[in-house]
């Protein structure tokens, strides 16, 4: 490893580590955790991933606090998720001991590779879960892998942190189906997502917002994270099922009592938006991505927008979501106090 990295300068992309660490469930019994530097999986070509996308994953952080200890940030709860998520698709999953057990094992084994607090960078993590057995027909895996896997990221996009950012709204695209699978962290959600945000993109548009499919008219999500707004001392997010549970939004509710914020977990309608003082999209890998504009058009393709709703200004990120940010970041990395208990120490 080039001891010499920046990772000031790195966007949250993959970057080379030295190990992963996986756990197989086969005849009915999870193998022990092995750490290994065969980063190459070898799978029967009818192993169900391949056919019916029985998969699920997570992400999570381990930061080299101020304090020269190593924190992850409420890695029970992602534990929790993924059991919640492999239970939709009926596939067993690893129970909240080996999951915690992987994670710390996959960052002892990539030490080298944790970014120096200096940095503002962390190692990510991705625990993944598939089905691996070989199979026709449209069944539940009965075998799966799970892998945790890591990489030392920078910051979201690559760019300065809480700079504000640009988004449209997807009207004739959708993410999730009201009584679908939005709510659970399966990759199958996100390839779902993936043509209209490589259409948002090339449009010059950072985020994508997606809306509810029964009527289009309520705001769901990012197809990478929560929305969340802050309007006349509250903040705001919506309240469906079909929107995947954000630990980064769970805690940001937890904490904005802190600085005099009501939470509110409701419907969102569209328009509601021409009246919030600030909004963003929050989730593990950009904590807070504040909106200075959001888009709305009546096809995506489209060049004309029909309306926009502008949030603030392209310069200055909101006054709540910056003070959010910083308790948060504050307690990963150890500058404020974990009154929440949420980090969990790596020895």
């Amino acid at each position: 490893m080039d001891q010499k990295i920046d990772y000031s300068k790195r966007a949250f992309a993959y970057y080379p580590t030295d190990a992963i660490v996986v756990s197989r469930y086969v005849d009915g019994k999870w193998t022990a955790p092995e750490v290994t530097d065969n980063f190459n999986l070898t799978l029967n070509c009818f192993a169900g991933v391949f056919h019916y996308a029985p998969s699920c994953f997570e992400g999570l952080k381990a930061y080299r606090g101020c304090d020269g200890r190593i924190r992850l940030f409420r890695p029970l709860e992602n534990a929790k998720r993924m059991i919640r998520s492999a239970a939709y698709i009926d596939m067993e999953a690893p129970s909240e001991e080996l999951f915690m057990e992987a994670c710390m094992l996959c960052v002892k084994a990539n030490i080298d590779y944790l970014p120096p607090y200096e940095s503002g960078a962390s190692l990510y993590l991705r625990p993944t879960l598939f089905g691996m057995n070989p199979q026709l027909g449209i069944n539940s895996p009965k075998d799966v892998m799970f892998v945790v896997m890591s990489s030392g990221v920078g910051t979201y996009g690559g760019g300065k942190l809480l700079t504000p950012t640009n988004a449209v709204i997807s009207r004739n695209y959708d993410r999730a189906a009201t009584h679908g699978s939005g709510g659970y962290k399966l990759g199958a959600n996100y390839a779902q997502s993936l043509h209209a945000y490589n259409l948002a993109h090339k449009m010059g548009y950072r985020e994508l917002l997606f809306l509810d499919t029964a009527t289009h008219s309520r705001i769901e999500e990012f197809g990478s994270s929560n929305f969340f707004a802050i309007k006349d001392g509250a903040y705001i997010t919506p309240d469906s099922t079909s929107v995947l549970p954000s630990i980064t939004n769970m805690s940001l509710r937890e904490l904005a009592p802190e600085f005099g914020l009501r939470v509110e977990r409701r419907v969102i309608p569209v328009e509601e938006l021409a009246s919030v003082d600030e909004a963003g999209s929050c989730g593990t890998a950009v904590v807070i991505n504040p909106l200075y504009r959001i888009d709305d058009k009546k096809r995506l393709e489209d060049t004309d927008v029909v309306r926009s709703f502008n949030i603030g200004t392209p310069e200055k990120c909101g006054r709540f979501s910056e003070m959010l940010y910083h308790r948060m970041v504050g307690i990963q990395k150890g500058l404020e106090e974990d009154t929440y208990n949420w980090c969990v120490f790596v020895d």
